[in-house]
Formats: C-alpha cells, structure tokens, sequence
C-alpha cells in the first residue's frame, strides 16, 4: 500500500485515461456518512453512481444531481463481488477515524481508475491509500481519506414583502457569500407551501440552505446566516431553522406535509421544534419559522418539497 496525495498524484499521472474528481466532501452523522462528490463528467457519471448503488451493501441511498454524486452509507465492511458490466465497482468499507472519513472504492478497468486516482486528485481530499492502480483488466482499489465534517440545514422563510423582495434569491446569494468566506455551501431547496394562505407574499415558498461544516463552526456560519439576513430582509417576520445531522425525524416530515396543505401556527412549529430538539430563531419576527421549520422536512426530496397541493 502506498500513501499519496493530491499534489503526488497530480504530478505521477497526466495520462488521457485521468479524470480528476473536483470535490470529495465527507458528512458524519452517528453511524451514517454522507459522501458528496463533484465531477465535470456530467450525465456520463450517471453509469457510476448506478454501479455503486447495486454493488455495495454499505450504500443506502445513491443518486446524481448535475455534476454531484451523492451516497448515503452506513460505517462497516461489506467485501464486493465485482463481475465486469453487472457490478463493476462500488465501496468496500466506511470508517471513521479522528477527524478523518475513509472510504475503500473498488472497481474493474476504468471504474477502478475513478476509485484511485480519479478521486484522489479531487480538492478536499487529505490522501489516498493506494492499493492497486487499476485500468484495463486490472482491479483498482484505494481508500480515499477526507476531513470529517458534519451536516447543517437552515430553513429560512419570510425575507420579502408585499411589493419587493424575494427569499429564495436572497437565500441563494447568502449561500454563495458564505461559500466565497470559505463554508462549503452544497445546495439551495425551495419548499413549495400552501398556496392559499392568506399571509402570503406572492409564490409562498421558503428555503432550506444546506452546508457541510467542522463541528467547531457550526455557530460560526449561523451567526453569519443571521447577520447577513438582518442586513437584507425587507420582512419583520424573518426566522432560521436549524436541523444538525443527515437523517430528518419521520414527526418533522410530517410537518412539513401539512404546512404544503393546509394552514400552520407558530405555537405548533415551536412545540414540535422544542421536542425534536430542532433550534427555531426569530430573526426580525416569529411567523417565518413556519415555513423555515416546514423546508428541514423535505430538504433532501426536491421533488416532493416543489410540488403543489390544491
């Protein structure tokens, strides 16, 4: 086994058969990690993240949203049985070490060089543990070592007004400015509410931002979501909710559903945040923590959080 970084592998292999990784992001949550990956190879990865999803056993939920890959894995061992075509490659092992997340990928001909070299060139990666290199016939196999960081998702509901303004602009931008201040800033979901409230602006949506952060900064980026809507909101009813972690309680998705479909108040969110243990703030105002609380609940089912109930 030998020990390589990004900037080794970089200058050993310029070969066309490299691809390099942009990104490699690992979220811990107890026994749960979540592995984000970013490639320029867009939908041609789609072949990739399909392979990992029925050849491991560690994986739970695998999907492809752009250039990002996402694996949702349990920690532990479950050796692959790798058939060329059938399943090509996948993940071996999750631990958790310290500070650092390291994951053994596998695969055959050029799966295996995505498992080694592809991946280890990607910018938050520390070292790869190089097993075998693969391509062609060969099985390549590594283990990818990444910064442990944790997962945080904050609702934000009522930035704007009657004539001005819109919340999942002002969200969005607040994410990019927190990405150019050094937080890893991974999506913006926009959780359609229920049309006919009367309190409405225009659209009724509120915003889940969702960041991958160490654990000694996570109040660090919620004081900043909170400085910078107190410096943009137009409204007198901003609020943030704060949902720590990858899974979201089965109670919570419930919410989320009766807040797309029917009319909510503020002492039933506050109650069902104080018991899931889910932080609301009052930014300038109570009411937005409806609809911040209601977008935590659907953060990781775009799909769902957008459609529209009549």
């Amino acid at each position: 086994m030998e020990i390589l970084k990004p900037e080794d592998l970089k200058k050993r292999y310029n070969d066309p058969w490299i691809a390099p990784y942009q990104k490699v992001i690992t979220m811990v949550d107890n026994d749960t990690v979540e592995i984000v990956e970013y490639h320029s190879c867009i939908s041609g990865s789609h072949w990739l993240v399909n392979q990992y999803k029925h050849s491991s056993p560690l994986i739970d939920i695998a999907f492809r949203d752009g250039n990002k890959h996402v694996y949702i894995c349990k920690i532990g061992k479950s050796p692959l049985n790798l058939e060329a075509s059938y399943n090509a490659a996948g993940i071996e092992e999750i631990k958790v070490e310290n500070d650092e997340v390291k994951v053994t990928h596998s695969g055959l001909a050029g799966a295996g060089v995505g498992a080694a070299m592809c991946r280890g060139m990607g910018e938050g990666v520390k070292y790869i543990e190089l097993i075998s290199e693969g391509g062609g016939s060969k099985l390549g196999k590594a283990t990818v070592v990444s910064e442990k960081l944790s997962k945080l998702v904050i609702g934000i509901d009522d930035t704007d007004i009657k004539d001005k303004g819109a919340t999942w602009t002002m969200a969005h931008n607040i994410g990019e400015e927190l990405k150019s201040e050094g937080f890893q800033y991974l999506d913006h979901v926009i959780c359609q509410l229920y049309p006919k409230n009367p309190h409405k602006t225009q659209n009724c949506v509120s915003i889940a931002l969702i960041f991958a952060v160490k654990e000694e900064d996570k109040e660090k980026l919620i004081n900043r979501v909170i400085s910078l809507l107190k410096r943009d909101t137009l409204s007198q009813e901003t609020s943030i909710a704060i949902l720590e972690g990858i899974k979201i309680p089965e109670k919570l998705k419930e919410y989320a559903h009766q807040t797309k479909t029917g009319m909510m108040d503020v002492e039933k969110c506050e109650n069902l945040a104080k018991e899931l243990n889910i932080k609301l703030i009052a930014v300038t105002g109570d009411h937005g923590k409806i609809g911040a609380l209601a977008a935590l609940g659907l953060y990781n089912d775009p799909d769902e959080a957008v459609k529209i109930y009549k």
